[in-house]
């Protein structure tokens, strides 16, 4: 166990390294000057030099990534160049937020999937069946940027039943959440189906509806027991894609997490933000994954041989 670990551990270190580079990268070679942000378009030239070499940007592309990666290496992720607030301060200022709604968006998904993948298998090829599909192709064809707008048009604008923007209470959650658990859920539903179908066709499952045992205990206590471990592997993969939709959801909702706190840092061409932003969704997947692969070797002993 401890060297699929390491092994695990080593790979996620080369690929942060390589995530913090291409970043660093593609946001200093994107059209835009963030000095020009920060003075307007009115200032001299004289100002603009003067404000660049203060923040180190009149260096070669090479010196401004190896003071970057000292600097990461120690932990410090630098000051944002727009509110001069430390980096580290504004992420820790928006993350609860995120997590929240990666949390609810999760719940969601698993509250609608597992009972809707459940009934599909119990009942294949039948209307039940067929409408839990329906169901699923519907949540995975509707992206985030129309379903968000939906669930506001109708819950927020015509029924008036929950806040249109912001985070005031837990009830502004209820809306990104769905917008974001449903998307997850459609994928969730047809793994749970496909997994489930599998292996209620097992020796097990036969011998356990010859003892009498419902429909009910048969897929509580013996199949998803046994489904469980290629689910894992989906939801620890949909937990890290649901950071990424945080993005846009927390646009549309005006959330104040790190998706939008990263929109903004574009916008502003405020590069420590950007990148330390990118970073942190990045290590959380990387982390995320790592952990499932760790857990799914713990469940299953013959995953730990393989990867050895």
């Amino acid at each position: 166990m401890l060297t699929l670990l390491f092994s695990r551990l080593f790979s996620a270190l080369v690929v942060m390294f390589g995530v913090v580079t291409l970043v660093f990268l593609l946001i200093h070679l994107v059209p835009g000057d963030p000095v020009q942000v920060m003075l307007g378009e009115s200032a001299t030239t004289t100002d603009q030099e003067a404000l660049r070499q203060a923040l180190g940007l009149d260096q070669p592309l090479l010196t401004q990534w190896f003071n970057y990666m000292t600097r990461l290496a120690h932990g410090d992720l630098g000051t944002s160049l727009t509110t001069k607030t430390p980096v580290n301060q504004l992420l820790w200022q928006r993350l609860p937020i995120t997590i929240l709604l990666a949390i609810s968006g999760l719940s969601v998904a698993i509250l609608i999937a597992f009972p809707l993948g459940s009934i599909a298998a119990l009942y294949p090829n039948t209307m039940i069946d067929h409408s839990a599909m329906v169901f699923s192709l519907l949540g995975v064809s509707v992206p985030n940027f129309l379903a968000g707008p939906l669930l506001i048009l109708l819950f927020s604008l015509t029924l008036e039943w929950l806040p249109v923007s912001g985070f005031e209470s837990a009830s502004s959650l209820v809306l990104p959440a769905l917008t974001m658990g449903t998307a997850l859920a459609a994928i969730l539903a047809r793994m749970v189906r496909a997994t489930l179908l599998e292996v209620l066709n097992e020796d097990y499952i036969r011998t356990a509806k010859a003892k009498g045992l419902n429909k009910y205990n048969i897929i509580v206590h013996h199949a998803l027991r046994n489904a469980a471990l290629p689910l894992l592997t989906i939801l620890g993969l949909q937990l890290g894609a649901l950071l990424g939709g945080a993005v846009i959801t927390e646009t549309i909702f005006a959330l104040p997490g790190i998706g939008l706190l990263t929109i903004e840092a574009i916008q502003q061409r405020d590069y420590p933000v950007v990148q330390a932003c990118v970073l942190l969704i990045s290590l959380t997947y990387v982390f995320v994954n790592m952990a499932t692969d760790v857990i799914y070797a713990w469940l299953d002993p013959r995953v730990h041989y393989r990867a050895i």
